[in-house]
């Protein structure tokens, strides 16, 4: 046993090993983390942007950014493609995307006329993005979820946050209104709200469930989106404050549902407590 144990620790035994560490990797791996590294770079030119003085341009890149992170799980998923390495990098990148370029961008758009109070709201929402991923990588491992919280996020997902949070520069680049430092304590309090639905348990709708469309709903659907995507091309800003808005409405709705979905389960289990009770 001993000489085979010796064998295996010779040359040949680690000349494999290191043929493991560089065998090759299949691009259906390659291509999900490709674009989660594009979407990172579009959130590290935001804040140049921002930087530079550029709202405008910062903010389509940081929405860019967050298309991108929702269209890399589902091509992971289309292409069988997921690894614990991509998942990790998703969430870091999110970090930056959806914590760092934001709170920069408005630190720099408005939050500087009270610097302490702007950055303390800026880091406030950094720091609720890093816990809101945090505890999503966490639920993510959790086997006892019940299926149906699959179609709730807990907490606003960090991309839908970084996309609301901006709404202030929405709608000065919509409708052209003045900056006037009068505002800045409304700004930094829309901020802390939106950290807070970041970091609560507050749950969201999601929208990963959503399966296929039915037949007689085809040719509506895709009608719609087509409308929607030429709104979104030739009104940008304000279609941006329309669906920020509209996402804020949803927010009761998705609370109400959840809580249907735990009265629901609790109707179900009271049966099973009482039969097992009753021996």
């Amino acid at each position: 046993m001993s000489e085979a144990m010796e064998r295996g620790s010779g040359p040949q035994h680690r000349r494999l090993d290191r043929l493991r560490r560089f065998r090759r990797i299949p691009m259906r791996f390659v291509i999900p983390n490709l674009v989660t590294l594009l979407a990172l770079c579009l959130g590290l030119t935001g804040i140049r942007f921002a930087a530079e003085g550029k709202f405008e341009l910062a903010v389509y890149a940081i929405i860019v950014a967050a298309i991108l992170d929702g269209l890399d799980g589902r091509i992971a998923r289309a292409l069988e493609g997921t690894s614990r390495f991509g998942a990790e990098l998703d969430s870091l990148a999110d970090f930056v995307d959806f914590g760092v370029a934001p709170a920069l961008l408005l630190y720099f758009w408005s939050l500087s006329a009270n610097p302490s109070l702007g950055w303390f709201a800026a880091l406030i929402f950094a720091i609720a993005a890093a816990l809101r991923l945090a505890r999503f990588n966490v639920m993510a491992d959790d086997p006892n979820r019940p299926a149906w919280m699959s179609h709730f996020f807990v907490g606003m997902p960090a991309p839908a946050g970084a996309v609301l949070v901006m709404l202030p520069v929405y709608l000065h680049l919509g409708f052209s209104l003045p900056k006037n430092p009068f505002f800045v304590h409304f700004e930094i309090a829309y901020v802390l709200l939106i950290a807070f639905l970041m970091a609560s348990r507050i749950p969201h709708f999601s929208g990963k469930k959503i399966g296929r469309v039915p037949r007689e709903w085809f040719v509506p659907v895709l009608f719609g989106a087509i409308a929607v995507l030429l709104l979104i091309v030739t009104f940008p800003a304000q279609m941006l404050i329309v669906l920020s808005l509209a996402y804020l409405a949803l927010i009761p709705l998705s609370v109400q549902r959840y809580l249907a979905y735990q009265r629901a389960d609790q109707a179900a289990a009271e049966p099973q407590t009482e039969g097992n009770a009753a021996p």
